[in-house]
């Protein structure tokens, strides 16, 4: 008898536990579904106790949604609640179904239940009070909510909710598509991994057999029919390999084409799903804040490059793009025909020299004389300060050609005219140098004009200079200058040919070559890392004002391109690659 008691008992805390798990289940489905299609702060106001009279104030309760009982809502004439207690009340449906639709009952403990009655007697003072009370005890009556039968320390409510209820379905079935799509794709990225081994091992055999044939094209007579049958056999391997590969990288492409199309209905329904149920445009203004919030970043960096750059720091990976040019005025001469020249700032200026221009140009490659301005006003209004003449009739000839100079701490670096050597003058000591470069040659020079045989740059790290030899057949060569002992302590060589590029600048030790693309348009299409020595081939391009330009360098003090373009001073902001950094141009430059 006691075990049959302890069975039965056994069963029914079972059955009990099962009811209340499920009960909970039901609650969290009903609370995750009220949180879907109500704002979290919105709260349900119920009447607490009954009215005593219609001169009394009514108590309210108010909690969120979240908070309330789980109803079971079903076209039944009855309303089954299961509360955190599962004890079930049930309830009478209030009003036709058929006729609302929308009605709903939820029933909330009675939070007022032990607030104390307000006095039904008022001073004159709160007669003001009492009338706004009545205004607003009249609205709510007005309202969707009735009050209903007040039993066991709850109170009945009825309230109008939409129809309509969130395809938690349908969000639950974009997860599992989108699951399954990242899936296929981490199989096909596997795939195209093994394929581009495969693709390295045949192109390995092919080539082989290329060379195996070749051989035997030059000596067919040492070859016998067994290894002419042997090689043809290698080559049916290889065909039957290459049309497999086909058939794999074919079905890939399928399989992707077949990706996207999901990828795209999913993103049709989740468009529809926004419109339907984003009625306050919630996720459009937040997307639309993350952008605007995004171009106030990438506007603060661009003002932070142009206007405050990590002057002498090198931590880049190197020059993204190039702004639009910045037009200064006509050279110093107010010469159109001063096509030749330079001009830009000292590269590593001396102690109360740091807003020092200088200014050179002729008529021809010839360079005479260098012009100094104390700063960018007194260059602009052409007032200078010192002029260096680096000829005089009967008395020296110091002069250079090439128009490939740069300024370091007051001193001209520039190609020498006679010999042709590296010259540099101190301008302070007003005293001329110069040192010849074994196997330079002044057979080779830049596109744009000639006689530029030496190129002088200057960059973070140092001095340097290019050139081409007669051993090099011509491709630029890149040495490194030592400014103490002004010789080229080493050297580099690329693979451009010299004379098919425009010019070429040093920033940060990477050596960048540009090339003409069209009347207005130059690009950088190579660099040489000096620290990897590994070369590339890439694409920036900028507008270059005029068709003709002679000079063209980079400046570590404030990260700008100086070019002397037909006689006109030209600028150009640098922007590098940082982390972060984004070619989506957001502003003008």
């Amino acid at each position: 008898m006691m075990r049959d008691h302890r069975r039965r008992l056994c069963k029914v805390e079972s059955r009990q536990k099962k009811e209340k798990q499920k009960s909970e289940r039901i609650l969290k489905t009903f609370e995750s579904t009220i949180e879907a299609v109500t704002p979290r702060s919105s709260m349900i106001i119920s009447p607490g106790a009954a009215k005593e009279d219609s001169s009394s104030l009514r108590s309210f309760s108010a909690t969120p949604l979240s908070s309330w009982h789980h109803i079971i809502m079903s076209n039944s004439s009855r309303y089954s609640v299961s509360n955190m207690s599962s004890e079930h009340v049930h309830l009478p449906m209030i009003g036709n179904p058929s006729s609302s639709p929308g009605m709903r009952l939820y029933s909330q403990p009675n939070l007022f239940a032990s607030v104390p009655k307000p006095s039904t007697s008022k001073p004159a003072s709160a007669q003001g009070m009492h009338s706004r009370s009545a205004v607003i005890e009249g609205a709510l009556d007005k309202s969707p909510w009735v009050e209903g039968s007040a039993s066991g320390g709850e109170c009945i409510c009825e309230a109008f909710l939409p129809n309509s209820t969130f395809p938690i379905g349908q969000l639950i079935s974009l997860e599992s598509t989108a699951v399954e799509i990242n899936y296929n794709l981490e199989m096909e990225i596997s795939k195209m991994e093994i394929y581009e081994v495969k693709l390295q091992v045949y192109i390995a055999k092919i080539t082989n057999l290329t060379v195996q044939i070749k051989l035997m094209e030059d000596d067919p007579d040492s070859y016998n029919e067994l290894q002419l049958e042997e090689v043809k056999i290698k080559i049916k391997q290889v065909e039957a390999l290459i049309v497999e590969l086909q058939a794999s990288i074919q079905t890939t492409s399928t399989v992707l084409i077949s990706i996207r199309e999901q990828i795209s209905v999913m993103i049709a329904v989740l468009t529809q799903l926004e419109i339907t149920y984003d009625k306050n445009l919630i996720l459009v203004t937040r997307r639309e804040y993350l952008i605007l919030q995004q171009k106030l970043e990438e506007c603060e960096r661009r003002h932070n490059e142009i206007f405050n750059p990590d002057i002498g720091i090198c931590n880049h990976g190197g020059i993204r793009r190039i702004s639009k040019p910045i037009i200064n005025q006509l050279n110093a001469d107010l010469s159109a025909s001063y096509k030749y020249g330079g001009w830009g700032k000292d590269s590593k200026p001396l102690p109360g020299s740091e807003n020092m221009y200088w200014y050179s140009g002729y008529s021809d490659t010839l360079v005479s004389r260098i012009t100094q301005y104390s700063d960018y006003y007194k260059l602009i209004m052409r007032q200078a300060f010192r002029t260096h003449e680096l000829y005089v009739y009967n008395r020296y000839d110091w002069r250079g050609t090439g128009n490939n100079y740069v300024v370091r701490e007051n001193t001209l670096y520039y190609q020498y005219r006679s010999p042709f050597a590296m010259g540099k003058f101190n301008m302070t000591s007003a005293t001329p140098t110069y040192k010849v470069i074994p196997k330079a040659s002044a057979q080779f020079s830049y596109h744009y004009s000639a006689n530029q045989n030496l190129d002088f740059a200057a960059d973070e790290s140092g001095l340097w200079v290019t050139y081409a030899t007669v051993e090099s057949k011509g491709k630029l060569v890149l040495g490194k200058i030592n400014e103490e002992l002004f010789e080229v302590e080493e050297v580099w060589q690329t693979s451009i040919y010299k004379p098919s590029v425009g010019n070429t600048f040093m920033v940060c030790g990477v050596l960048y070559a540009t090339r003409s693309v069209d009347s207005k348009t130059e690009e950088i299409f190579y660099t040489f890392d000096t620290r990897t020595k590994q070369e590339s081939y890439v694409s920036i391009p900028f507008e270059k004002f005029n068709d003709f330009y002679v000079y063209l360098d980079y400046n570590p003090t404030d990260q700008k391109l100086y070019m002397f373009n037909n006689g006109y001073y030209v600028t150009y902001h640098v922007w590098f690659n940082y982390k972060g950094s984004k070619d989506k141009v957001l502003i003008d430059d």
